[in-house]
């Protein structure tokens, strides 16, 4: 199993560490500065536990700036890059998105792609349809900044954007190189996968 990360923030970076325990992981980012401290087993962000996990721990992880490297031959690839809400267009900025799967779609049409990144609700299915791929998945992430590598570890819980043999598989891999038992998954959707991540985020901002 062969997995591409695109995103070394802190939710690509913590997944990528996550999963890099158990399988081939390969980090993708613009930016040469991140990649290079990947590499060299330094960590770009500050937390405490990442930089242990990098220094300390037989991870399967390199990363590069080459999309044509990061999706060759991968069978998973999770999108986990920024999409800040834009005042110009009122709503979530998911233009990065947009230009990773149609990279995606020219140079590995087959790979699975999970996305990570906070999405309005109706994105995951809207572009599937654009770029006429059935296997995307929403499997939004609940971590806390400073703790993203440990939230990742004991997760409160997994949902996912579908039901199929390749999104169950998905979730195994993130049960697998998890340490907490007993993580409790649930298969939705896409949109209410989407509608689960905004809903927890209003929460936690009340």
């Amino acid at each position: 199993m062969k997995i591409c990360v695109v995103g070394i923030g802190y939710v690509g970076l913590s997944n990528a560490i996550l999963m890099s325990q158990n399988y081939a992981v390969t980090l993708l980012d613009i930016n040469e500065s991140k990649v290079n401290k990947i590499n060299s087993k330094q960590s770009p962000i500050i937390e405490k536990m990442i930089s242990e996990y990098l220094v300390s721990k037989n991870l399967n992880l390199i990363a590069t700036t080459d999309k044509k490297i990061a999706f060759k031959n991968k069978d998973y690839i999770v999108i986990d890059v920024p999409t800040n809400f834009s005042e110009k267009i009122n709503g979530f900025d998911t233009s990065i998105i947009d230009l990773i799967i149609k990279d995606i779609s020219l140079l590995n049409p087959s790979a699975v792609v999970i996305i990570k990144s906070t999405v309005p609700i109706g994105f995951t299915e809207s572009i599937s349809k654009k770029y006429q791929m059935s296997n995307l998945y929403f499997c939004p992430e609940f971590l806390r900044e400073g703790q993203s590598l440990k939230d990742s570890l004991y997760p409160s819980r997994i949902v996912i954007g579908g039901s199929t043999p390749q999104a169950k598989q998905f979730t195994k891999i993130l049960i697998e190189c998890a340490l907490k038992d007993d993580i409790e998954v649930f298969f939705t959707s896409n949109a209410e996968a989407e509608s689960i991540k905004l809903f927890s985020n209003s929460y936690l901002a009340m």
